[in-house]
């Protein structure tokens, strides 16, 4: 789906997401020291505006300008401070070891345009700094519920762990895979309740000698 059609699924409906931060972003970065967080594709802002609550300086990137103004209205009531930004992250270039914290929530791209974004995304990385990729999990196809049915956008831990891998190795930089599996999300569907199964991938960069 390109920029348009997501502005369309946005206006046709209230919040897409919920207003509430994915679990497993939760789980993975609530124990983190408040800094400078990137999130991105992220939709409405469900998890920026979470994060900027709890004092971290969030960056929000998504290329749906709808779900933009959306997320500013959310934290505006909200009385959260996020910097918005309508663009896409197949091109958007981040400011390179900038960021404490990056955020890749449910993006699912063909594999040469996902290994573009992760690239962006480990150049972003400041020492000490921790990437965060959650997604569909191909085999959710199959034996989960929801989520994109196309299994050429989809992934694996396994791909993302050595994508990112990759990518700092060309970076000339190192990178630790602290998690790289899969993790079920109980789903509420007409039939009753059901299980996505998602990927989760945390990765941190090491920090500088003293």
């Amino acid at each position: 789906m390109d920029s348009k059609a997501w502005d369309e699924r946005y206006r046709a409906t209230g919040l897409v997401w919920g207003a509430g931060p994915n679990r497993f972003v939760v789980e993975q970065t609530e124990g983190l020291a408040p800094g400078r967080a990137l999130d991105l594709a992220a939709g409405e802002g469900r998890n920026a505006v979470w994060l900027a609550e709890r004092g971290w300086r969030v960056t929000a990137v998504d290329f749906s300008p709808v779900a933009v103004e959306r997320g500013r209205r959310i934290a505006a009531e909200r009385g959260a401070d996020v910097e918005w930004a309508a663009a896409d992250v197949r091109a958007y270039t981040p400011e390179p070891g900038g960021h404490d914290l990056v955020l890749l929530a449910y993006l699912h791209l063909p594999a040469e345009e996902r290994r573009r974004v992760l690239a962006h995304a480990v150049r972003a990385l400041a020492p000490g700094g921790r990437l965060v990729s959650v997604g569909h999990d191909r085999s959710n196809i199959e034996h989960g519920t929801g989520g994109p049915q196309d299994p050429a956008i989809l992934h694996d831990a396994a791909e993302i762990a050595a994508d990112l891998t990759a990518a700092a190795r060309e970076q000339g930089g190192a990178l630790h895979i602290g998690r790289a599996g899969t993790v079920r999300r109980p789903v509420r569907t007409e039939d009753g309740e059901a299980e996505a199964i998602d990927t989760l991938v945390v990765a941190e960069r090491p920090a500088d000698p003293a």
